[in-house]
């Protein structure tokens, strides 16, 4: 009971805590990303053909196939809008965005967020211009239009810093995002052991990995890369093992299966990559799962980690608010296999009550273990919460 009574305040004091203060543009900064960000991103599928007219379809998709009911509210432009600077050193976009307030507006029309895309290079990773000594410009030019994301990006500015030198390199950034007064999720790509300062320089999350491709076997290598990690994670500041690839077309339903369930217990931003006005409804039913969102979505804010392997096999789990455990079994086999989870690998002792996430159905309540035949690279993800 009196856990209980303790977990109760805690999540209350988080939930509370971003909504003092508002005045404070540090403070701004420090409203955003308490859970880890949903959104889209158009890299993956639109690389650098990305333009103003494929935002807007991307935004209205997201309305219209219910995946902003579900929670994603970012419509991210990656590398490729930027067009030249002025006589004054003001960044302007490419012909392919005529107006990006504009944009900005439509977006936030929908009820949506806008993301940008730059570097701490003089040039971005496709040879844009970058963000290399206008870090304060582009950041007031962002908020001015309405920007509310920014993914940066290190490319270039390894000409430009020396490896001692890569967290001043982004904090510039952060500063520059902190004096607008705009709260704007920071999302940095960096080199080395990012997890280990990142958060210090204001990031509100950072990748953890090279790019993410769609085929099984870089997911897995990324996802199952994570272990270790879950200690540099939590509420406004989240480790990222890069975008979600599902809908893309190079796995099966059931590895995309597996590839959510990873990033949800994962605590993993979900920003998906694929072109949300062409989706099966398969796809769009794995994207907009409430029982498997409301893992990653969770207000504790605890990363997973792996609790048991065996060969191919491995068991993951995140610990949730209301004391329950949302737990994985992952079969990485080319057979289906029976995996067994012993509860006293999560902490539990003696009886629990079972969901099935993915079926969204209640299973009963199991004494001490919980099997399950699990298929060839897929998943069974459960929630487990003991009986009293």
């Amino acid at each position: 009971m009196r856990e209980a009574i303790v977990r109760h305040i805690v999540i209350v004091f988080m939930v509370l805590l971003p909504m003092c203060c508002v005045a404070s543009p540090s403070f701004a900064q420090a409203q955003v990303a308490h859970t880890p960000p949903m959104g889209w991103n158009s890299w993956n599928h639109f690389g650098c053909k990305v333009s103003d007219a494929i935002v807007r379809a991307q935004a209205d998709a997201m309305v219209r196939t219910g995946m902003k009911a579900a929670g994603y509210e970012y419509i991210n432009i990656d590398d490729c809008w930027e067009g030249e600077r002025d006589s004054k050193g003001i960044i302007h976009p490419n012909s392919r965005f005529p107006d990006m307030k504009a944009l900005a507006d439509y977006v936030h029309s929908k009820g949506l967020k806008l993301g940008i895309y730059s570097s701490p290079g003089p040039k971005t990773c496709g040879g844009y211009e970058g963000s290399y000594g206008h870090e304060k410009q582009d950041a007031d030019t962002y908020a001015k239009w309405g920007v509310d994301y920014l993914k940066y990006d290190w490319c270039t500015a390894r000409f430009m810093y020396k490896p001692e030198q890569y967290p001043e390199a982004f904090e510039k950034m952060h500063e520059a995002l902190v004096s607008t007064g705009r709260p704007i999720v920071y999302s940095i790509h960096g080199r080395g052991e990012v997890w280990t300062w990142a958060q210090s320089v204001g990031a509100n999350l950072w990748r953890t990995t090279g790019d993410i491709k769609d085929n099984y076997s870089r997911m897995v290598a990324i996802g199952f890369g994570q272990e270790g990690l879950a200690q540099f994670a939590g509420p406004g500041h989240w480790n990222d093992p890069d975008m979600l690839e599902i809908g893309n077309g190079g796995m099966t339903p059931e590895e995309y299966r597996m590839h959510m369930s990873l990033w949800c217990l994962l605590a993993a931003p979900l920003i998906t990559g694929n072109d949300l006005t062409h989706m099966t409804p398969e796809t769009l039913a794995i994207l907009t799962n409430p029982d498997v969102i409301a893992v990653d979505q969770d207000p504790l804010g605890v990363e997973g980690h792996r609790v048991w392997e065996e060969g191919p096999l491995e068991i993951w789990m995140k610990p949730l608010a209301d004391g329950s455990k949302a737990v994985g079994l992952f079969n990485r086999e080319q057979s289906t296999i029976r995996i067994t989870l012993k509860f006293s690998q999560i902490g539990i002792g003696g009886r629990a009550r079972v969901r099935d996430l993915w079926a969204r159905k209640d299973l009963g309540v199991f004494d001490g273990s919980y099997s399950a035949d699990t298929q060839e690279h897929g998943v069974v993800m459960i929630r487990v919460k003991p009986v009293k």
